[in-house]
């Protein structure tokens, strides 16, 4: 192991967890000709090499290794996008609040990004996205993403964060980097419980948590089963009758990930399942509305909040097997994820159901609660890798990767009841559907499929002992789209013994998710006093057909990264990485195209009854480039152990340029407003620091985080061509300070606050933002203090 990465991971045990934001230029590979061989070796695999090994040295890329075990034991937050945004600088998760669906599943992003641009691993394998694609929220709008949050934390061993494109390793997705989660599969048992709350008293979470691993035939089978209950929070100003916060969410999970011995090799598996109900509030109605328009007053005199309720279930499975066969390390799995949210709409109406009544006599009612559907994602994935390391072929040695992919994709849409959607009155009467959230009509119902193959060369070369090289090839065909190759080469060479200078060139693409190819939703508007249909509507639907666009294809991209590490002694190490992502034929969800702004076009929808649509296009180019910068120290004050580390994202995406397809051409505005443009470049701070100090005195150990969070500028509804000017968002700091005290050899009690001082977005005009409120679920969100205790046990 390097001085370098032997730092790291003493200074980053202390502040996160054994090797925690290890952001190392060393991850594992062969170095020996004896470890290499030994059929007997503890296989290490880490994100963005295929090598198998048991040491480390150093690489090619910048990843961070961040093990989970402190958060576990004493962190502040008990979700994992949470813990992950006050740990990674270029991690980024906003809960969000007024955006429908985007409030019951945390988006989760690297380098400012979408969602749907990082790939995510479990144990190596892909990793299901969400069902959901985001329509409205501040952040990942038209974008799909990984529901980091359905899996519990502890049941992670480490977290490691490829901070590289490398779909060329991995196929689509990995644009912006890899996430490959690690599970733990150790002897021993461990449990958590906790509490915590925000300042102003609401926001009550409780989490219950527990791990235990046993010795099963030669191997282990761990199981960890978790129980986390969030409550709602609401920032509204006294007098608003709105409910501005935190979701309310309670999960059950439950996870088993395990190895064992099966006559020349060994079986691995993971199996994990998670019961979600969410429940976020909508917009509010005033009591003053009265039938027809979206409020009754027989039912809600003093006005109502309809609450959007979401059902989750996610479900994921890995089974594998791999053998040695001679020197050659072969690796057969299949994994399966499945991913369903159904919506019910409480605390609600539909407006013209109750005109409907009170036209017939009665006094304007209508049912309070509805089915509105909802949707659900599967995916399997099959995969045959095989890797060997060649002592003396090239240079030192040669290490051989290659393997194949068949993925099959499902996607689909289910009606809601009749009553979520209907005009009942149909006469520009009362507003159709739940208010809050219209449910899907049948016209909406999707049922799409669709299958790729993959197969990749991947090769790494020791060329001497200062010098390493990596490239990679990889095929892909979509059914769906036709194929595409993308390459990858790395390198790194160290000048001197302090000092590793690393390099890599990528081509990537992300192909279009089936959310986004097929997703369908309509609502009635009254434009002119009549009932209008509004429709978010696929490409390759009627609608899209229509209008003479084009399927959907892939998003093409082009990563260069430069860095340096430099050790210059025991005590001290730093780490650079510059970057630059450019993606072309971005897909983004357009604007709305009716009568007011495209005449041409709305005439053509008047011919389904369609009064106005927004499509998913690939019109957008983008170029992303930043640095990435840490530090790591360790060093003694007044006689005790002072570890510290600094880790620092600057970010900058900008839009290159708009191609609308032939249909939209001369409407660029539309398809992509200021405002929807400022959400692409500064949906998250173009700038994040986080800086760590862990200071223990014998049975007591005290942490302090101090985490900034850089300026961000998001646009306005009425926008800077009226003369309104956009949202300015100034940076803020935030800091954590946490104590943990073992009154016992195998027991400890964590206690302290988050945001300990308070902080809270720059204010905005309620009536320009998105959600409706004084700021947007921006940086560190908008709930202020949080406190909380914890308590965690081995045995």
């Amino acid at each position: 192991m390097t001085r370098h990465s032997m730092l790291h991971k003493a200074v980053l045990s202390a502040l996160y967890g054994a090797g925690a934001l290890s952001t190392m230029a060393a991850f594992p590979a062969i170095a020996q000709t004896q470890s290499a061989n030994s059929d007997n070796m503890t296989v290490v695999n880490v994100v963005g090499s295929r090598r198998a090994t048991s040491s480390t040295t150093d690489t090619v890329a910048p990843i961070d290794v961040i093990p989970l075990s402190k958060a576990t034991e004493q962190g502040a937050q008990f979700d994992l996008s949470q813990t992950l945004t006050y740990i990674s600088p270029s991690f980024n998760s906003t809960r969000q609040t007024g955006a429908d669906g985007a409030d019951l599943v945390d988006s989760a992003a690297l380098r400012g990004l979408s969602s749907d641009q990082t790939l995510v691993l479990v144990n190596g394998k892909r990793r299901h996205t969400s069902a959901l694609v985001s329509i409205f929220g501040a952040r990942n709008r038209g974008a799909t993403g990984t529901d980091m949050n359905a899996i519990p934390v502890m049941a992670i061993k480490d977290v490691q964060v490829l901070r590289d494109g490398a779909a060329a390793q991995y196929g689509s997705d990995a644009i912006a980097g890899v996430m490959d989660i690690g599970l733990k599969k150790n002897v021993g048992c461990e449990s958590a419980i906790g509490f915590g709350q925000y300042g102003a008293g609401d926001g009550k979470n409780w989490l219950a948590s527990a791990y235990c691993g046993f010795a099963v035939a030669g191997g282990t089978v761990g199981i960890t089963g978790e129980y986390l209950d969030r409550g709602r929070s609401n920032r509204a100003e006294p007098g608003n009758p709105r409910t501005i916060g935190d979701s309310k969410s309670e999960n059950q999970t439950l996870y088993v990930n395990g190895e064992i011995p099966a006559g020349p090799g060994r079986v691995y598996f993971t199996g994990g399942v998670q019961k979600r109900d969410a429940s976020s509030g909508a917009w509010a109605r005033d009591g003053v509305d009265d039938v027809p328009t979206r409020n009754s007053a027989a039912m809600y005199p003093n006005g109502f909040v309809p609450f959007i309720n979401g059902d989750l279930d996610d479900r994921y499975a890995i089974l594998g097997f791999k053998q040695k066969f001679g020197d050659w390390n072969a690796d057969i799995s299949q994994t399966y994820g499945y991913n369903r949210l159904m919506y019910n709409i409480s605390n609600t109406l539909n407006a013209s159901i109750a005109n409907l009544d009170k036209l017939n006599g009665g006094k304007g009612v209508s049912k309070s609660e509805f089915d509105a559907g909802g949707f659900s994602f599967q995916q399997s994935t099959t995969n045959f890798d095989m890797n060997r390391y060649f002592q003396g072929l090239v240079g030192d040695g040669l290490n051989v990767a290659f393997g194949a992919e068949y993925r099959a994709e499902k996607y689909k849409i289910f009606a809601g009841e009749p009553g979520s959607y209907i005009d009942a009155d149909g006469a520009g009467g009362g507003n159709a559907g739940s208010q809050g959230f219209p449910g899907f009509q049948p016209s909406d119902a999707t049922n799409a499929k669709r299958h790729s193959s993959a197969a990749y060369l991947d090769l790494e070369a020791d060329l001497n002992k200062d010098t390493r090289l990596q490239g990679a090839l990889r095929w892909e065909k979509f059914s769906d789209f036709g194929s595409t190759v993308t390459g990858k080469i790395a390198g790194s060479y160290r000048v001197s013994d302090p000092v590793l200078l690393r390099a890599s060139a990528s081509t990537g693409f992300r192909a279009p998710s089936l959310q986004q190819a097929y997703f369908s939703s309509t609502y009635t508007d009254f434009v002119g006093g009549v009932p209008t249909d509004i429709s978010i509507t696929p490409a390759v639907g009627p609608v899209g057909k229509v209008a003479g666009l084009d399927p959907l294809k892939e998003e093409k991209s082009r990563s260069f990264t430069l860095g340096a590490t430099w050790t210059p002694s025991e005590a001290l190490s730093v780490t650079a990485d510059l970057y630059r992502i450019k993606i072309k034929d971005r897909i983004v969800l357009s604007g709305l195209f009716d009568e007011s702004n495209y005449p041409t076009l709305a005439a053509k929808l008047a011919t389904l009854g369609v009064g106005g649509a927004q499509f998913f296009v690939n019109s957008v180019d983008t170029k992303t480039q930043g640095l990435d910068l840490t530090a790591a120290h360790k060093g003694t004050l007044f006689g005790n152990k002072l570890t510290s580390f600094l880790a620092v994202n600057f970010s900058k995406t900008e839009v290159t340029d708009i191609h609308a397809p032939a249909a939209l051409q001369g409407f660029e505005d539309v398809l992509l407003s200021e405002r929807e443009r400022l959400y692409l470049e500064q949906g998250g701070p173009r700038r994040k620091a986080t800086l760590g100090f862990d200071y223990a005195t014998g049975a007591l150990e005290t942490s302090f985080k101090i985490i900034h969070f850089g300026p961000q500028t998001l646009g306005t509804w009425s926008g800077t061509a009226a003369g309104v000017p956009n949202q300015k968002y100034e940076a803020k700091t935030s800091a954590d300070l946490g104590f943990t005290y073992s009154f016992m050899k195998n027991a400890k009690f964590s206690f302290g606050a988050a945001n300990i001082f308070d902080v809270h977005p720059s204010k905005q005009n309620p009536d320009e933002t998105d959600n409706g409120f004084k700021y947007e679920s921006v940086q560190f969100g908008l709930n202020g203090v949080s406190y909380f205790a914890r308590l965690h046990v081995k045995f």
